[in-house]
């Protein structure tokens, strides 16, 4: 590791490796800093496949999918601070920052010209979900399942409750059945799952695992071990029903209640959030609030599939690279996108006005299940994109490029996105 780098990236995940890779090639000198002792983030534990279906056309396994990036990131010889942790991150006069980190040698100090924020999502614990009772061992989420078995080979349950249809906890009740556990079933607070399809019919129904919805977990059982779990139904308020309660005996309650954006380091920096992502407001090149510092991937927002967050990561590093070049080009001047209710959000949410002669990779979610409808964009009462989609889901993120050249956005200053019924 150098004292000075056009481009630091804090993160060695697949958004991470993309943005450094990307930034290398569009010329910049990069420092890749990553806080375990191997690159390839939660892939390193993802051994099913399906990976890589929209951008190597292959159904790979994470590691296979992640492992070529690794290869390209090594073969660029891109420096990297592997079991290296940001402690503080500085802004300088001159507008470059200075990152403090621990590394093995001790505290190191290094300044870049730009940042980009690669570090990926956590899983929500217990404590997020207010599940009364003791505190036995037994309770795990899904992620840390999955390590468990795919990582240290060992088996942390003989008969398990999952809460939450999330896809790590769909994928985690396959694995588990097919290494001999019992899957009692897997429960799901909301009335609709929250993975999606594909694995609820491949990790599921073709192993003949229940899933229950509009209910949950309210109480655990067990002392030095957990010996049972209480669920019940609940109602459209997700409130549980008194006098619906049931006793399952089990000695692991694996959690799969959702993801959040690993977002610290963009507050200390004082970057605006967004409260429906939990993630870094954004603009067009993936830039924060702050300028100089870009993110992408799962940092930005919980994405469903790994090949969008590739994407994300190499349009970041290659803005952060060009940032790093020529600071003077970025003017400031942004026209907002405003997602509606009908939209559970949209990014990124700004487009800078030096990008409005070209095209713009967006992503959004849908805020309920529709058979139909048509995603239209309006600046002020006109309607300046529109398309179709069918089977819209929530647990589905959808993809768009917005062609900003065709869409006259001159004299715009807000444009406003809602998903329309129908198509």
């Amino acid at each position: 590791m150098k004292n000075a780098y056009d481009v630091i990236v804090i993160g060695g995940g697949p958004g991470g490796l993309a943005a450094a890779i990307e930034a290398k090639k569009a010329g910049a000198d990069v420092l890749l800093i990553e806080r375990e002792a191997r690159l390839g983030g939660i892939l390193k534990q993802c051994i099913h496949d399906g990976f890589g279906l929209v951008r190597f056309k292959e159904k790979l396994s994470g590691p296979e999918y992640v492992g070529r990036f690794i290869d390209e990131f090594h073969a660029l010889q891109i420096d990297s601070s592997l079991l290296t942790f940001v402690t503080k991150i500085d802004h300088n006069g001159d507008g470059s920052f200075t990152l403090s980190c621990v590394t093995q040698k001790g505290i190191e100090k290094v300044t870049s010209r730009s940042i980009v924020l690669a570090t990926g999502c956590r899983e929500r614990t217990a404590k997020q979900v207010s599940i009364h009772g003791t505190r036995p061992a037994g309770v795990f989420t899904a992620g840390t399942a999955q390590h468990f078995v795919n990582i240290l080979g060992l088996m942390p349950t003989k008969r398990c409750v999952i809460l939450g249809s999330g896809d790590i906890g769909l994928i985690m009740a396959r694995r588990l059945t097919l290494e001999g556990a019992e899957v009692v079933g897997v429960y799901e607070a909301k009335p609709t799952p929250s993975g999606l399809t594909r694995n609820i019919v491949q990790c599921l129904e073709d192993f003949n695992i229940p899933l229950h919805l509009s209910t949950t977990v309210t109480r655990v059982f067990g002392q030095e071990r957990l010996e049972a779990v209480e669920i019940s139904r609940v109602d459209e308020m997700m409130k549980p029903i008194s006098g619906t309660e049931e006793i399952i005996a089990c000695d692991s309650l694996i959690l799969s209640v959702g993801l959040i954006p690993e977002n610290e380091v963009a507050q200390s920096l004082g970057s605006l959030m967004d409260p429906h992502t939990k993630g870094p407001v954004a603009d067009s090149r993936f830039m924060t609030s702050v300028p100089g510092v870009f993110v992408c991937g799962n940092a930005l927002h919980v994405n469903d599939l790994v090949d969008y967050v590739s994407e994300s990561g190499e349009l970041a590093g290659r803005a952060a690279a060009m940032h790093a070049k020529n600071r003077d080009s970025d003017s400031g001047q942004e026209i907002t996108i405003a997602a509606d209710r009908t939209l559970q959000y949209l990014v990124p949410q700004k487009i800078c006005r030096e990008d409005a002669g070209g095209l713009m990779t967006v992503y959004f979610r849908t805020a309920k299940e529709r058979a139909s409808a048509t995603l239209v964009i309006r600046s002020g009462d006109t309607v300046v994109y529109s398309r179709s989609f069918t089977n819209l889901r929530p647990p589905e993120m959808q993809r768009i490029v917005l062609p900003l050249m065709k869409m006259n956005l001159r004299d715009a200053v807000e444009l406003k996105a809602s998903l329309e019924e129908g198509s």
